[in-house]
């Protein structure tokens, strides 16, 4: 399985819900907060061409986005392919 990654900080309700319902689907993600980490954030920016809202959830290699994109990707039964491939 291709590693999760998750960029949070700990007031956000987007970041919590895409949490859930990875831990829902019972997988395994690194959560890198980002709560009072500046340095943090600008390396996020530069990864991501500006782009400062979090949540942001990479799945391998790829950037799928935000949480209504996880959303949208489980929803559509993209998620479970994305993840075996």
């Amino acid at each position: 399985m291709k590693k999760i990654e998750i960029y949070t900080t700990n007031t956000c309700p987007f970041c919590f819900a895409a949490k859930d319902l990875l831990t829902k689907k019972n997988l395994a993600f690194t959560e890198v907060d980002l709560s009072g980490d500046a340095p943090g954030r600008a390396a996020l920016k530069d990864r991501l061409n500006g782009l400062t809202s979090v949540p942001q959830i990479f799945i391998g290699e790829a950037h799928i986005g935000g949480c209504d994109d996880l959303y949208a990707l489980e929803n559509t039964g993209e998620l479970d392919t994305l993840l075996s491939e």
